[in-house]
């Protein structure tokens, strides 16, 4: 077994070299990284916050002046026969939105950036908003009628966008399930792990990871994944309607405690973070670009602004408009960053680990245990510290279960998209679980596989640069559809109103 690992660490390491070059290209360049200011902005970053701020002005901060509106649209979300309600989308997008990344990847990032890596965070992530809006109000303009399903996304339009050239779609999809296949790891993992930290945390005791609570616990969440995903979205939104409120809430309100315990540190929090964002402590690098690409990186793990990814969740909603949903996705990202992630921040940043006696010891720890070592410094007693302990574990759990299956359930409508014959279908299916079942073993196994979160970055921007693009291409259309939804006229949104066919919401307008 331990050969096998050795292997893939091998084959992983090779993929994290090109992940490398495609998140720092052109500053690995010695002449581009010389250059003042703009050397410390790679063409990933520059594309990413660089789009975002483009969508921003030209929709004139639509992410600031809609923001209570799209408040409104989940307030007042109906369920409907055909599709699935604004708020639903809204859960199953952040089902999908709100995962670990959400605790490891900011752990990870102030890990190496600094507490400075949390500002980038914010900035990338307020003008990710605008992002959002775009690309899910695109997802909901060209989606299709599939039964009493609505689907769409990055390969549906993508396809409509270069003049409906069949292979575009096809290759979207496939770029889709490819991101899929290597998050997928890291998820299944993360599942476990999380049920064996839990056991642990309320036991006292150390689990063999190959004991029979992780091979049950493997086999379970197996099952649980095919019975909810092979039921098709409506299914799935049954369970992320439940899941994300209590997942989101629990994880709020047990950080909140932890900060008002710890009310005092606060505002040296600020100043950690505002100082650490242009002045890094040499201890996490001392660099600006550190900082910057960290906070960045991260920021998109969590979020997913401009990857495409959340663009099907959109698209499967009944929204009265294209740009309601728009309204609705940007509150995700709000959501995600400025509120969990901020959260995980005062953890991570006002624990202070690095500081204390066993500041070594805490750059050793994985991601996880430096999360779970910051809270033990935040958190007073034994008992309090359990139960803090036990609940955040809880949380990670269902944050990477959710994500596992929002993952599977867009895999098989990708699949769809390439092929409708069952075997190609079950082909898909089996492969996901194959993949997700290798995650899983290796926690079974012991073996701590870092790399998987290295597959994951390669995952998350080698799919930002095939989404970006194409919102450029379509961005006139979300112009369109953003005047006619702010001129409220009363009018139904059909073709004539960005002059390029929509039969969905031309069917729409007639009933």
């Amino acid at each position: 077994m331990q050969e096998l690992f050795d292997v893939i660490n091998e084959i992983c390491s090779k993929i994290q070299v090109v992940s490398d070059l495609f998140w720092n290209f052109p500053t690995n360049f010695e002449w581009y990284a010389n250059i003042p200011i703009l050397g410390n902005f790679s063409l990933a970053i520059i594309l990413l916050i660089g789009s975002g701020i483009f969508f921003t002005c030209n929709l004139r901060f639509i992410q600031v002046r809609k923001f209570r509106y799209g408040l409104q649209v989940l307030k007042n979300s109906k369920s409907n026969e055909t599709g699935i309600s604004p708020l639903a989308a809204f859960f199953l997008s952040t089902a999908m939105r709100v995962g670990p990344g959400n605790i490891l990847g900011v752990t990870g990032a102030i890990s190496v950036g600094g507490p400075g890596a949390l500002f980038w965070m914010w900035i990338s992530a307020f003008f990710g908003m605008a992002t959002a809006y775009t690309e899910s109000t695109m997802a909901q303009i060209f989606k299709e009628k599939k039964g009493d399903e609505y689907i769409g996304g990055l390969a549906f339009y993508g396809k409509r966008l270069l003049k409906n050239v069949a292979p575009v779609g096809v290759f979207l999809s496939v770029m889709y399930i490819v991101y899929a296949l290597l998050c997928f790891p890291a998820q299944g993992f993360n599942t476990v792990s999380s049920i064996g930290q839990i056991a642990e945390t309320i036991t006292g005791n150390v689990i063999p990871t190959n004991s029979l609570l992780y091979w049950v616990s493997f086999v379970v969440l197996l099952i649980v994944l095919v019975v909810i995903s092979f039921g098709g979205i409506k299914k799935v939104t049954k369970v992320t309607d439940i899941i994300v409120p209590i997942m989101a809430v629990v994880y709020v309100l047990t950080v909140l405690v932890l900060v008002i315990v710890n009310v005092d540190r606060i505002p040296w929090f600020f100043s950690a973070v505002f100082k650490g964002a242009f002045k890094p402590e040499a201890v996490f690098g001392g660099a600006f670009g550190v900082a910057l690409i960290q906070g960045v990186k991260r920021g998109l793990m969590s979020n997913e602004a401009g990857q495409g990814t959340i663009t099907m969740p959109a698209a499967a909603s009944d929204a009265e408009h294209p740009c309601n949903q728009g309204c609705v996705q940007a509150i995700g990202v709000f959501l995600d960053t400025i509120v969990i992630c901020t959260l995980t921040s005062f953890v991570v940043i006002m624990g202070r680990a690095w500081l204390t006696d066993n500041a070594e010891a805490w750059f050793e720890l994985g991601k996880l245990p430096k999360f779970i070592a910051s809270v033990g410094e935040l958190a007073p007693g034994i008992v309090f510290n359990t139960i803090v302990s036990i609940l955040v574990s809880v949380c990670f759990g269902l944050f990477a279960f959710t994500c596992l299956l929002g993952f599977f359930s867009f895999t098989e409508i990708c699949a769809n998209r390439i092929s409708q014959k069952k075997s190609f279908i079950v082909l898909t299916r089996v492969l996901c679980l194959v993949v997700i079942s290798f995650g899983v073993l290796t926690s079974i196994a012991g073996m701590d596989l870092g790399s998987l979160w290295d597959l994951s970055d390669f995952a998350n921007i080698l799919i930002a640069y095939c989404n970006i693009p194409l919102l450029y291409i379509g961005f006139k259309y979300v112009k369109k559809a953003t005047v006619h939804f702010e001129k409220n006229d009363g009018t139904p949104f059909t073709s004539e109103v960005i002059g390029v066919e929509v039969p969905v919401w031309d069917e729409r307008a007639k009933k």
